[in-house]
């Protein structure tokens, strides 16, 4: 049995809303599997173990905030 994530707000206090946090885990879920179908791929195809997740890494990074600024 996977232990229940806590996914906090920006004021640090925890989702608690039902759906809400349904919708988060089947988008971990699913984002997990994806890059780890990514990450097998890539390295069964002979690219290095240490470049690949460099470069998830950096794509974890470079996502940018749907918040807009100013609204």
């Amino acid at each position: 049995m996977t232990a229940l994530r806590i996914w906090p707000q920006e004021d640090g206090q925890p989702v608690t809303c039902q759906e809400k946090l349904r919708m988060l885990e089947e988008n971990w879920q699913e984002v997990q599997q994806v890059l780890a179908d990514a990450f097998e791929d890539a390295v069964l195809m002979g690219v290095s173990e240490r470049v690949m997740r460099e470069r998830l890494a950096e794509l974890v990074t470079s996502l940018s905030s749907p918040k807009v600024v100013g609204a």
